[in-house]
């Protein structure tokens, strides 16, 4: 659980040392705005942006019986983040499954990956995708309720 929070803590510690060095110079309204910057990166880096994350056990097993999608992903990726924003609302119909968390998950996306973790990886039907277009996702799969 700890490297899932990793990069977001590195924002944090970062931001703070930044952020009072800037303080200590004499400017507090710039310190407070690299705080709230690096604030928000860590948000936004964290498991907080994503919908809860499952088992990839659980999300087979879901998918089997709704049809929906499981996204394989992890903090901090770029694409995973993008992935995310892109699919609104609708992105918490998905099953995620966190590669970072359950190592059924990583296994997973390294035997869909030839032995690479690359994320997103989202598997439709059995069949995976690798950092689809969001767009494409929601033409696809994304069934209005």
């Amino acid at each position: 659980m700890t490297r899932a929070w990793s990069l977001s803590m590195l924002f944090v510690l970062c931001g703070s040392v930044v952020a009072a060095g800037v303080l200590f110079r004499g400017a507090p309204g710039a310190a407070a705005v690299l705080l709230l910057l690096f604030g928000l990166l860590a948000g936004v880096h964290s498991p907080l942006v994503f919908p809860k994350s499952i088992s990839a056990v659980e999300a087979q097993r879901r998918s089997a019986v709704d049809g929906w999608p499981i996204v394989f992903w992890r903090s901090g990726c770029k694409y995973c983040i993008r992935l995310r924003i892109r699919l609104g609302r609708e992105a918490g119909r998905l099953h995620w499954v966190d590669i970072w968390r359950d190592p059924d998950g990583a296994a997973a996306v390294r035997a869909a990956n030839d032995g690479n973790e690359t994320v997103p990886t989202v598997v439709v039907a059995g069949r995976p995708h690798v950092n689809p277009d969001p767009r494409w996702i929601r033409e696809q799969f994304v069934r209005s309720p």
